[in-house]
Parts: C-alpha cells; structure tokens; sequence
C-alpha cells in the first residue's frame, strides 16, 4: 500500500505512545505519589492528565472514541495498561481515516484546525508532560529509558523500556 500523506503522524504517534509508556514504566509504584514541588503534578496526576485530555482531544476534536479512559485501579500499572490499550485502539481508528479527513477544519478549544493540526499539537502536549516526567526520574535518580535516543543511563542503546530485572521495585 502506498504511503499516504498523512501517514507520518500515525507512525508519529505510535511511537510517541511507546515513549509514553516507557518512561512510565521506569517510575516503581513507590513513586506514584513524588511531587517535586507543590505546584507540580505527582507521578500519578501526569498520568491521569495524559489519559484524560488524550481521550477527550480525540473525542471531541477528532471524533475517535475509546470509552473510559480511566483504569480500574489508581497505579501506576494499572495506567500504563489502560493507556496502551486505548491508545492502539485509537491509532487503529485514524489509521482507517481518508485523506480529506485530516485535511477537515473542526473545532480546536475556540478556533477552528485542519485534523493534522491538533493531531501534531496533540503529539507536542504528550511529549512536554513526557518531559517533564523524565525530570522526575532525574531527581529520583532512576535510570531514564530512551525517549528520542540513547540516555546517559541505557549504555549508548536505544531502549524504551529497561528489562523488569532492572527497574527499580
């Protein structure tokens, strides 16, 4: 099948939702609660952030709907797992999007994008909270997976998740 010209965002995506994932599986369960700073999030509330807006950007600005996006139980694990699954669900549906679609102009908050637009500055939201995780890891002095390249901390690899034996409990 031939590359279609809205294709870099879904293979942008996909490996945007592996980045997420990797860095939260680097935090133990221990750290769920670490706030740096009183007005920071906790681990779990940038969690719990990326789920909520995630699935209400693709709702109500795409119109791609997975359901709750809130796991069963409030951990860590329990976030990464629902995230995952609702995350491949969605990518699956923009994958079945023709090209006008992405093209379209819908609301975005109180102006009006072409889909691209918001799914490229959904994209960027992701990896600023991202980011801003990764700094927690530093200040917890816990290994950093990749994220765009190798880190200080994976040996000169690429490695989005580090081996269960590795990660902190």
């Amino acid at each position: 099948m031939p590359e279609r010209t809205y294709d870099f965002l879904l293979s942008t995506y996909q490996t945007e939702i592996l980045k997420t994932l990797g860095i939260w599986s680097a935090f133990p369960e221990s750290a769920a609660s670490y706030r740096p700073d009183e007005k920071s999030r906790t681990v779990l509330e940038h969690m719990e952030h990326q789920v909520e807006s995630e699935e209400r950007w693709m709702r109500v600005m795409l119109g791609i709907e997975t359901g709750d996006p809130y796991p069963r139980e409030r951990t860590r694990a329990a976030f990464a797992q629902k995230y995952s699954e609702d995350a491949q669900r969605r990518l699956e549906m923009l994958r079945s999007k023709p090209e006008e679609w992405w093209r379209e102009h819908v609301e975005f908050f109180d102006v009006k994008r072409s889909r691209a637009w918001i799914m490229t500055r959904r994209i960027a939201h992701t990896a600023h909270h991202r980011g801003q995780l990764a700094v927690y890891l530093r200040l917890l002095q816990i290994p950093q997976p990749s994220v765009y390249g190798p880190t200080a901390d994976t040996g000169g690899r690429v490695m989005y998740q580090f081996p269960p034996q590795a990660r902190h409990a």
